[in-house]
């Protein structure tokens, strides 16, 4: 019926209302709260280009971890500095390295949190890329071996998903055959099966102290003008045993969100990355936007148009505004 016997503003006419019938709600178990783990003790570390965000050492870590589960967040994906760096990224699968410790240590003190370990490479070579480089180049599939290794690693360690990161072809395959190699078989994985050459990285390589030394990841990111592509990495992470999948950066990609999640129909992850997040917080800064409904307004869009959960680094704020 045509107006004005169809009134769709009556059920716009109070706060109430408006719950009543909202169609899509976040809760603070759909954000995952990234930490960026360092070495020492007591150290919290302000990272200049993402305001309220921090390297920690591990015990401080655990104590962030600590008060986003009181706020109903439960889960948290690592990334590590590690001490020292070098071309075989070895941090990254020591036995002892950052994530591990700091994997150890949270799922000691919060047994049911959910532990996610970034699996990449770019934090721990000297050269700043993604993988093993011969030449200017990153190889492929010398850099599998590593990733397995780095699998195996993290969840002896504690971590309860793995979620690579590096666009590697094949890395899946190679770190499920290594999990499951080591008896890890009902270890998930969370694939960055649709990760973008994106200029919204930026503060994150500050954070993460992990820009290349030379050329950039073009070569092994996706372009960012492609979407088929997108659902072609996705289907071959699936078909190397991904259990979950990801779409990274989140608020320039949600046709490609909406596109993963309508052709696939599985648990759908969004990265709303270091620059989405500075934006925002440089805008507030300024006064001019309203920071708690514009970061709200933003995780809403990336939940409507397909995501599962939510990888921000608004996790604990926004837990405590949905809360209050």
């Amino acid at each position: 019926m045509a107006f004005p016997v169809t009134r769709l503003r009556r059920l716009r006419s109070s706060p109430v209302l408006r719950e009543l019938i909202r169609e899509t709600k976040l809760d603070p178990a759909d954000f995952v709260l990234p930490l960026f783990v360092r070495p020492g003790a007591g150290v919290r570390r302000a990272i200049g280009s993402m305001p309220g965000q921090f390297q920690l050492s591990v015990d401080e870590a655990v104590k962030l971890a600590k008060e986003s589960w009181s706020a109903g967040v439960r889960s948290v994906i690592l990334f590590g500095i590690p001490e020292k760096k070098d071309a075989l990224a070895r941090g990254a699968y020591a036995a002892d390295g950052i994530v591990q410790r700091a994997a150890a240590a949270l799922k000691d003190a919060l047994p049911e949190l959910a532990v996610m370990a970034d699996l990449c490479f770019c934090e721990y070579t000297d050269h700043g890329h993604c993988g093993v480089v011969k030449g200017t180049r990153v190889d492929n599939d010398a850099t599998l071996e590593l990733a397995g290794k780095t699998a195996v690693s993290q969840a002896k360690a504690g971590a309860d998903i793995i979620a690579p990161s590096g666009m590697m072809d094949g890395q899946v395959k190679a770190i499920r055959s290594a999990l499951d190699g080591a008896g890890f078989q009902d270890t998930p994985i969370l694939a960055y099966a649709a990760k973008y050459a994106s200029g919204f990285y930026g503060p994150f390589r500050d954070a993460a102290e992990s820009p290349p030394s030379f050329g950039d990841r073009s070569t092994y990111q996706m372009d960012p003008p492609n979407v088929l592509e997108a659902l072609r990495e996705v289907e071959l992470d699936l078909e190397e045993g991904a259990d979950m999948v990801m779409v990274k950066p989140a608020l320039a990609y949600l046709d490609v969100l909406a596109a993963v999640k309508q052709r696939f129909g599985v648990p759908t992850a969004a990265y709303s990355v270091s620059g989405e997040y500075a934006m925002i917080k440089a805008a507030a800064a300024k006064g001019w936007l309203d920071e708690k409904r514009i970061a709200l307004e933003t995780l809403v869009s990336i939940k409507r148009a397909g995501a599962d959960f939510i990888l921000t680094y608004y996790a604990l704020d926004a837990a405590r505004w949905i809360g209050a």
